[in-house]
């Protein structure tokens, strides 16, 4: 559970912007130019550097920023076994969904070692303690990964799923089981907050109602009693979504979420759907997207706070409500990501200062 937030905390969403010299060598890595301690140090670096752009920009709650989990699910697959991975139809031209790759499950999917989160948490919690001198900063943590429905959507059961009377359904229950244990792990070494992220939540596949999917989700949640999240996101690839970007179709699932916080989207749809929302506000707290991350706009502290105070006239309490970006700072520059954390920061104060 977080502790030791002001009013109206502040917190990225998951992903921070990577530094322009990681893409280059991330290139290095992937044409055999680097050995694993080399990889340590960059990644390192790199996630050091996401912390400290947290920080300075005056956040209350940090994350690790995801850097040596790009590439969002996509690095997730590397993770697991049993996946053989299929080709894409089309690499050519600008990025889309359509270039993102599929698996077919030949063997039973497992993760034996692990996601490696929780390698990642401790090195998170070690960090912040390092920059801000203050171990009691441990209570202000999140760490975040796909959920099994976005884990499932690229998937298909293949032979070893063959005899089951519903091979995709066992498939989900497998991810759901390993997904789950990940989580349980991260809970076990003191990680605050653990949530989920989940664009497939609202892009529905044929074999997967929205109730049954709800269920799946919940089923992880267990794990992380009173620090568990979930991040409903309409899809950010390329600073693109996918789906139509209305709650309305979704209220039934936001509803019956078993999350502590749920983490939405709003500056990008124009702050629509405040009112759907505010009824979820107990008892589950708000995460409110007040930072568009999918737009080069550079937000001041007073546009933040101005759709801070649309979400407070919505009737979200502000002891309920936290403040957020509307996904994670992957698809933009560092520069851009780090000056939107300094207006969410700086307009949540302005706010403040005046309850």
């Amino acid at each position: 559970m977080l502790t030791g937030l002001p009013l109206l905390p502040t917190m990225g969403v998951g992903s921070h912007a990577a530094p322009g010299w990681l893409f280059s060598f991330r290139e290095a890595m992937r044409a055999g130019k680097a050995g694993p301690a080399d990889v340590d140090e960059a990644y390192g670096d790199a996630t050091r550097t996401a912390i400290a752009d947290q920080i300075q920009a005056g956040l209350d709650v940090f994350s690790d920023g995801e850097l040596t989990r790009d590439r969002f699910v996509y690095a997730m697959y590397d993770r697991l076994e049993g996946l053989t991975r299929q080709s894409v139809a089309r690499r050519l031209g600008v990025p889309g969904y359509d270039r993102t790759p599929g698996y077919v499950a030949d063997e039973r999917v497992r993760a034996p070692n692990g996601l490696g989160l929780v390698e990642d948490y401790q090195f998170l919690r070690r960090e912040v303690a390092r920059q801000l001198g203050d171990a009691a900063a441990a209570t202000r943590l999140k760490m975040a990964l796909p959920g099994p429905i976005t884990f499932v959507r690229s998937i298909r059961a293949g032979r070893a799923y063959a005899a089951e009377a519903d091979p995709q359904h066992a498939l989900l229950a497998d991810l759901v089981a390993l997904i789950r244990a990940e989580v349980a792990a991260l809970v076990a070494a003191g990680c605050p907050l653990v949530q989920l992220d989940e664009p497939g939540l609202t892009y529905p596949l044929d074999w997967l109602g929205q109730a049954e999917a709800v269920a799946a989700i919940n089923r992880v949640g267990e794990a992380a009693p009173d620090a568990f999240a979930v991040h409903v996101c309409f899809g950010n690839n390329a600073s693109r979504p996918y789906t139509p970007r209305d709650f309305d179709r979704l209220q039934p699932a936001l509803e019956t979420l078993s999350a502590d916080w749920l983490v939405l989207e709003f500056a990008n749809r124009e702050m629509a759907g405040l009112d759907l929302v505010a009824a979820l506000a107990n008892p589950a707290r708000i995460a409110a997207g007040v930072v568009d991350v999918k737009s080069f706009h550079q937000e001041s502290a007073d546009d933040v706070a101005r759709r801070i105070d649309l979400v407070l006239a919505a009737g979200i309490p502000a002891e309920r409500l936290a403040l957020t970006a509307d996904c994670g700072l992957s698809a933009i520059p560092r520069w851009l990501g780090v000056r939107k954390l300094e207006a969410l920061a700086a307009g949540a104060a302005l706010v403040r200062g005046r309850a």
